[in-house]
């Protein structure tokens, strides 16, 4: 064989691997794309190995892991509303204001106007639902960008439970003495060492219900649809004005259940509660393999997400790790969640 065809030859067989190369890169960004869930379960079981393994058999307490648990329940059930809208190819920079305005509602009609607790648990989820649909209609029928109208919103629902509140706090004794009700979701199941609060069952709850609709639902299928391409959802007859504000609508009254669990959880209710409540249901979305464009994604990807935040800052906890790490591991992940979505979308686009 001469000189010039050994070099033909090689460049063929060069160009065979390349080919070979991007058809198994193609596969697993095919693969990875149609499962969003993967890598944050690949991500979780690694982080859990790896904080056994630094933090010794304390981490695999069955007292430690359902704290892990309590700890991520708030976050994980306004992360679930943030899914719902964040798949629609929208955001919402109020679930958090929405929350707190929710509980300081329930709780001074139920402990300070003396309604009945029924009464004013039920005005508290219908002002999540309010709050959302508020939102919904905004983005839908003035044409608003979904992050400008959120964020005027947050600031607006937070002027509101400010000054409904007087910037006071009720206190857990006053909560517990008149509405009792309103700490259900903080009481603990006992089951062998591990303590499970009822918010935590409702979380599960939740999730699976979100993931049925999402799954099994028109409208699940339509809130894909739309966050994948509006247009052509329209096209296809999806009526995306109603799909949208539903959503948020349906986001809102999330945050009004989160509102309940936060009572539970914290006892007193504060209108300075959770104030990183925005920025950590999105890093929970986020890492839960969700794409921030809108169209890919799982509610269950966000509870994984939010249990992955639990899992780092508990095991850097019991490691001894300073607390800023904690800080800088979560938004090392945010970055590498992000750029993994970016790669995904290249090459299944």
């Amino acid at each position: 064989m001469s000189d010039d065809e050994q070099a033909a030859a090689t460049r063929s067989m060069v160009a065979r691997f390349e080919i070979e190369d991007k058809t198994v890169l193609r596969r697993v960004r095919l693969f990875l794309h149609a499962r969003p869930t993967v890598v944050p379960f690949i991500v979780l079981l690694i982080s859990v190995v790896l904080f056994r393994a630094f933090s010794g058999s304390q981490f695999f307490d069955p007292f430690n892991l359902s704290l892990v648990l309590q700890q991520v329940t708030i976050i994980a059930i306004l992360a679930t509303a943030q899914t719902l809208i964040i798949l629609a190819a929208g955001i919402d920079l109020s679930v958090g204001a929405i929350m707190i305005l929710s509980s300081v509602l329930m709780a001074r009609l139920a402990v300070l106007a003396g309604l009945p607790v029924e009464i004013a648990f039920t005005l508290g989820l219908l002002c999540g639902v309010a709050c959302g649909f508020i939102n919904g209609a905004l983005v839908t029928l003035f044409k608003l960008p979904p992050f400008i109208v959120t964020f005027g919103t947050w600031s607006i629902f937070a002027a509101l439970y400010l000054g409904y509140s007087r910037g006071t706090t009720i206190r857990q004794q006053d909560i517990e003495a008149t509405a009792p009700f309103l700490h259900f979701t903080g009481t603990i199941i006992q089951v062998g060492d591990a303590r499970v609060t009822y918010g935590s069952i409702l979380l599960i709850l939740l999730i699976a219900l979100i993931w049925y609709v999402l799954n099994h639902t028109a409208f699940g299928r339509h809130i894909y649809a739309i966050g994948d391409d509006p247009d052509a959802a329209s096209r296809a007859g999806i009526n995306t004005r109603r799909t949208l504000i539903a959503v948020y609508a349906i986001a809102g009254l999330i945050c009004a259940i989160a509102s309940w669990v936060l009572i539970g959880r914290s006892g007193a209710v504060s209108p300075i509660a959770s104030k990183y409540a925005n920025l950590e249901s999105i890093t929970a979305v986020l890492i839960g393999g969700t794409s921030l464009f809108g169209g890919r994604g799982s509610v269950v990807g966000t509870l994984v997400g939010a249990l992955i935040v639990g899992v780092y800052r508990n095991g850097l906890a019991l490691a001894g790790a300073p607390a800023f790490w904690q800080v800088f591991a979560i938004g090392s992940l945010i970055i590498l969640a992000v750029a993994l979505d970016q790669w995904i979308r290249k090459m299944s686009a």
